[in-house]
């Protein structure tokens, strides 16, 4: 288990909250078991956390999402079990708070207490028709050894994040475009939503510098102070 010298050195090096720390590195924990599970290997990897874990964005996240192809409700509930089971036996103290099946698939909400610090993290796993949506990924981080996972596409990661923020227009969702934007990873294929996305930015009333502070390491808080700028320009770069 990390140790409390070990949070506070990370959290100067990547610039950021012992608390973002602490999350980050039971969602890397969580994900090394996860994955080590042979029942496992239809369920993938996406969204910002993936962004971020794979893809190295600065933006740290807070949830774990999948989608899963020919995995039982019941199936996934088991191995999200025996993946706590594997976590507590490092000293992690853990509460699952919520366990259901949704109308798309399966949430939980586990409690993590790591040196008395308690970190909810939600796990939204979305059950899909499509095959060969996914591939191996290394894992490398800062906190374990390099570990092995399933992950979808980076293209449908993108387009998920896309589809996302047409949808609901959070601080995160603009600031992940900027990031996929800046990275080069919009398929040509995506590039038609930008005007969309561009509208509105325009008619947004985020306050981005208040709701991403927090989630990006201080070398990027320049980014936020005008980022609906940033972001504009960014977008009518590649438009």
């Amino acid at each position: 288990m990390i140790t409390d010298s070990v949070i506070s050195y990370l959290s100067r090096k990547l610039q950021t909250t012992e608390q973002n720390i602490r999350r980050e590195y039971i969602q890397i924990i969580f994900l090394s078991h996860f994955y080590q599970n042979p029942e496992s290997e239809k369920i993938y990897f996406k969204g910002g956390t993936a962004l971020r874990i794979i893809y190295k964005s600065p933006r740290f996240s807070e949830d774990l999402d999948f989608n899963s192809t020919e995995v039982t409700i019941n199936k996934i509930e088991d191995i999200v079990i025996q993946t706590v089971r594997e976590i507590e036996r490092e000293g992690i103290l853990i509460d699952i708070k919520e366990s259901k099946k949704t109308s798309g698939g399966y949430l939980a909400i586990i409690n993590f207490s790591l040196h008395g610090e308690k970190i909810d993290i939600k796990l939204e796993i979305s059950q899909r028709k499509e095959k060969n949506i996914g591939e191996i990924i290394t894992v490398i981080n800062d906190y374990i050894p390099p570990f092995t996972m399933l992950a979808i596409t980076r293209d449908l990661l993108v387009a998920g994040k896309i589809n996302a923020l047409l949808d609901r227009q959070k601080a995160r969702d603009f600031f992940d475009l900027y990031y996929i934007l800046r990275a080069n990873f919009l398929p040509v294929r995506e590039k038609n939503v930008l005007k969309k996305a561009l509208v509105l930015l325009e008619k947004s009333n985020v306050q981005f510098a208040k709701e991403l502070k927090i989630f990006l390491p201080k070398s990027h808080w320049g980014i936020i102070k005008d980022f609906k700028k940033s972001l504009m320009q960014e977008i009518k770069r590649v438009i």
